[in-house]
């Protein structure tokens, strides 16, 4: 081999590691291999995820029994005939109005071929024709009544307890009653009366609420809803039911507080929390939180401590009712 050919293939040999070197330089750099700068320049940044707040104020909030009965009067009295015999008189109708010894009507004891002097059937209460089942011709006994006569213009509404419920109702508990006849409107109503027993077949207890009827607007008979108060709170934190979550044993929500990083910017900070009543997708909030902070109630499932989040929306706060 000539000097000339060794030479070139000497000069071969030495670019071979150049070229690899500079390869490989390229490649680092490509795919983040390079310097410290260069991959903190190419680290996207972190996601900020979209989320709603509200903030937190106080209030009150009401525990209570959902219950459902029929409206009867405070107090029902039936008149009867002292003879037996034919009803030859009605003196009233359905919703007249009777004070204590009007007459109601007459009963004509006669029999065939014997003459007797008419009984008269007179109020024994003051009060209201709620059922009239006499009619003209009607043979009747002392055993039957003429008519029912609710006194007073109370209310009543007749429910029923379940037992695992009985330890929540006492006497004089307030109550709100709602009516398909009146939509949007609440009445006032109080635990008057609680039975010292309870039915073994159907293991309920039977309680009854007064009702204000101011207006006479309510009427014997109608289909009520009740919700009897077993507890109420006032100047307390609350929050939606919602914003709550429960993972691993803890009960925690987020609240977005200042990024230090961004001046702009906000984070999901994790908080703890001891929740207390919870109804109507509402909740009590005992310790955890305070008057005034944003907390997250949509957007939060997805969030860990820390992470960067972007307000697009305000909720309004819970009413302080």
């Amino acid at each position: 081999m000539n000097t000339r050919k060794l030479g070139r293939i000497v000069f071969a040999a030495l670019l071979i590691p150049v070229f690899g070197l500079a390869g490989c330089q390229r490649f680092s750099d490509a795919y983040g291999g390079g310097s410290g700068q260069g991959a903190a320049a190419a680290a996207p940044p972190a996601p900020a995820y979209a989320v709603n707040v509200m903030t937190v104020t106080q209030g009150s909030i009401n525990d209570y029994l959902a219950l459902a009965g029929d409206i009867v009067a405070a107090s029902t009295v039936d008149a009867y005939s002292d003879a037996a015999g034919k009803i030859s008189s009605i003196y009233v109708s359905v919703g007249s109005r009777v004070n204590r010894g009007d007459p109601i009507a007459e009963v004509d004891p006669s029999r065939p071929g014997m003459e007797f002097v008419t009984s008269v059937v007179r109020a024994p209460v003051t009060g209201t024709i709620t059922m009239l089942p006499a009619q003209l011709g009607m043979t009747v006994s002392q055993a039957v009544p003429i008519a029912r006569i609710s006194g007073g213009s109370g209310l009543e509404i007749r429910l029923y307890v379940a037992e695992r419920f009985i330890s929540r109702i006492s006497m004089r508990q307030n109550c709100e009653v709602t009516l398909d006849a009146w939509p949007g409107e609440v009445f006032q109503g109080r635990v008057t009366e609680i039975s010292p027993t309870v039915d073994p077949s159907s293991r309920t207890m039977e309680i009854r609420v007064t009702v204000d009827n101011t207006g006479s607007r309510l009427k014997a008979g109608m289909f009520a809803k009740v919700k009897i108060i077993t507890e109420q709170k006032s100047n307390i934190v609350k929050l939606p039911l919602s914003a709550m979550i429960q993972r691993f044993g803890e009960d925690y929500v987020y609240v977005a507080v200042p990024d230090p990083d961004n001046p702009d910017g906000f984070i999901a900070q994790k908080r703890i929390i001891v929740p207390g009543i919870q109804i109507d997708g509402m909740m009590e909030v005992v310790q955890g939180l305070m008057p005034g902070e944003d907390v997250i109630v949509r957007g939060q499932s997805l969030l860990d401590e820390g992470a960067r989040v972007n307000i697009v929306g305000h909720v309004a706060p819970l009413s302080s009712n």
